[in-house]
């Protein structure tokens, strides 16, 4: 089962994501607040595990961008998607270079956003279509010639990780082993100099490979 927890100060958007949510067989959900203030003392007296986490980015106290590294510090292992109305590209890529895997807009259905929290847990990455649109128009507009470091096949698993596919699904993908395809990551994570997938991701984006 995995465990997800809501961040959002509006209460009529929180209690139905948070129903949705809690009523699928896939998920627990029992961290629903509004505050990240509230969240890190809810977790501190947790012992269920956290796996992914709904954040939006206007908050009362600390917002949710400067929310993702204390979360991230405190919980390392757990993925972040950012659900909220902001889709201008600076918050976009700020979210994505503080170490946010998704990104989402709220008018995004609930099916949706249930499929992206498995998508997000599997590995993958999440991002809305009009967020999708902004990040290949940023890219257009400040990629670079930059010799790339990465071998063509390193290429193609990075663009597999942008794409938002699990390792499991790149190693199909390019019929490789799911072992061939993390010692390639091992490989590309060392001479990006990063150590996450949503580092390699945020690299992409800003036309840095």
């Amino acid at each position: 089962m995995i465990s997800v927890g809501i961040i959002e100060d509006i209460k009529d958007l929180r209690d139905p994501l948070f129903e949705f949510i809690s009523s699928r067989d896939e998920f627990l959900c029992n961290i629903a607040v509004e505050s990240v203030e509230d969240f890190l003392e809810e977790v501190s007296k947790s012992d269920v595990p956290m796996d992914v986490i709904l954040l939006d980015i206007g908050l009362p106290g600390i917002s949710g961008l400067s929310a993702i590294k204390l979360i991230k510090d405190k919980l390392p292992d757990v993925s972040i998607i950012m659900l909220t109305v902001f889709d201008d590209s600076d918050k976009i890529f700020a979210a994505i270079q503080a170490g946010a895997v998704g990104y989402l807009v709220k008018n995004t259905p609930l099916d949706q956003i249930k499929q992206s929290i498995l998508d997000t847990y599997n590995g993958g990455t999440s991002l809305s279509p009009e967020i999708a649109r902004k990040v290949l128009e940023f890219f257009d507009k400040t990629k670079r010639n930059i010799e790339s470091p990465l071998t063509e096949k390193e290429k193609q698993i990075v663009a597999g990780m942008v794409d938002g596919q699990s390792f499991k699904m790149i190693a199909a993908n390019l019929g490789n082993t799911l072992d061939t395809i993390k010692s390639h990551a091992k490989n590309i994570y060392k001479k990006l100099q990063v150590n996450s997938k949503a580092e390699v991701i945020a690299k992409s984006f800003r036309g840095e490979i």
